[in-house]
């Protein structure tokens, strides 16, 4: 029964607070409607009553799979905020869920205390809860990542049988039609794959010999399932979007200025972490850094610490996702960046690397027990201290922008039948 207790309790309490943070609120803070969100209303009621599709040019492009949430939510409560905004605000609280058993999986060695509080972390943060709130593809986005991620650390944890591969390719290739950003996440899994078999050999004969092809096919066959009305749709159909924001792509301009944008790029993301933020006030109080100063630090501490211990394949993993993660914001204007939407699952890495900071420091071996346990409370403290600066931020001073970021100031129905121009 207390075993029970232990492992249901932080379930329900992680529940309790996501709800509490996500739906205070909801609909007021913003009270208002961004120009997307209406634009992505208009986008899911068109997809009523057809065949499906997997892409629709509406609101500058993007692909249905999100919109088709938005229009059962619509059938379900009726065309309004709360409906449009719901569908995210569900999958950042099924998020928070599914990386606190990552961070189960990964930090199993310690007790439950250290998962529960890195998944209030990842929570507390603006960076995620924010997109939570509003009509953006963003949580959804970060829920089929987590997922797939789950299933792939299950699965280098126990090795047999090829069921949980599979479900790692099915959300890797939902991932990849959600939002753009999503379309290179199964770079992630199957990096992790074949290093798992690397890592086993001793040389590149080895290597072809230890590999085990229905385990790549496992993963490759219902990924490539689940993406093919979308690739096929995109080989026949540029993504104008995507086009216009890729200036790899931009044959009028000179290798010296791409150059120059993927250095400016390079930088302006490097410094939101820590010092400059995203200046859009739909997605950060405009210039603030996306970390506080204090989980920005542990972010640097924890970064550094899997770089040193890069030989550890979940280390690799997450190293790897942070950079999968930065590289859309990477490869677009520099105008647009820094860019909190474009990188926004990048999140569950940055708090794993928190993670790893918390738990070397708690983890430091000092002579007097009692000095240990003072630690570790004083980085208990540290965690919930940081919780309440965040809330603090996003409801007295973050809110305060939303009035002109979210430019709409009618309800959902009046604003549909407008023609708004952005």
């Amino acid at each position: 029964m207390i075993k029970q207790l232990i492992y249901i309790v932080p379930i329900i309490l992680l529940l309790i607070f996501s709800i509490i943070l996500i739906f205070f609120r909801f609909t007021d803070i913003p009270g208002n409607l961004a120009f997307d969100e209406v634009e992505f209303a208009k986008l899911a009621l068109s997809l009523d009553g057809k065949t499906y599709i997997p892409y629709s040019p509406l609101a500058t492009g993007h692909s249905t799979l999100y919109f088709y949430f938005i229009l059962l939510s619509f059938k379900i409560i009726g065309i309004n905020i709360f409906a449009l905004r719901l569908p995210s605000a569900i999958f950042g609280i099924l998020s928070i869920i599914v990386f606190y058993y990552i961070m189960k999986t990964v930090f199993k060695k310690l007790n439950i205390l250290m998962p529960f509080l890195l998944a209030l972390v990842f929570l507390s943060s603006r960076w995620f809860f924010n997109f939570a709130r509003f009509s953006f593809e963003a949580t959804l986005l970060i829920f089929l990542e987590l997922m797939s991620l789950y299933f792939l650390i299950s699965w280098l944890n126990n090795p047999k049988g090829y069921i949980k591969l599979i479900f790692v390719g099915i959300f890797a290739g939902l991932a990849y039609n959600s939002y753009t950003p999503g379309r290179i996440f199964f770079l992630v899994p199957l990096f992790a794959i074949i290093y798992s078999f690397i890592h086993k050999s001793k040389n590149f004969r080895n290597f072809i010999n230890l590999i085990n092809y229905k385990t790549v096919i496992s993963f490759i066959i219902p990924f490539i399932i689940i993406i093919a009305p979308l690739a096929v749709y995109l080989t026949q159909n540029p993504d104008n979007r995507f086009d216009k924001q890729f200036f790899l792509k931009n044959t009028e301009m000179k290798a010296s200025e791409k150059i120059g944008y993927l250095i400016s790029n390079i930088s302006s993301t490097a410094l939101m972490f820590n010092f400059k933020g995203d200046l859009n006030g739909r997605h950060n109080y405009p210039g603030k850094s996306a970390l506080n100063p204090l989980m920005g630090l542990f972010f640097l501490a924890g970064f550094i610490i899997a770089i040193i211990k890069r030989n550890e394949i979940i280390n690799r993993i997450f190293i790897f996702y942070f950079f999968i993660a930065l590289l859309p914001a990477i490869l677009t204007y520099p105008w647009e960046n820094p860019n909190m939407l474009r990188t926004v699952s990048v999140v569950p890495s940055v708090v794993y690397f928190i993670g790893l900071t918390i738990t070397n420091l708690g983890s430091v071996k000092l002579k007097l027990i009692r000095i240990s346990k003072k630690i570790i409370f004083s980085l208990i403290v540290l965690l919930l201290i940081s919780f309440c600066y965040e809330i603090r931020t996003y409801f007295l001073y973050q809110s305060n922008v939303f009035n002109e970021a979210f430019e709409i100031k009618q309800d959902l129905k009046t604003a549909l039948k407008n023609n708004y121009e952005k």
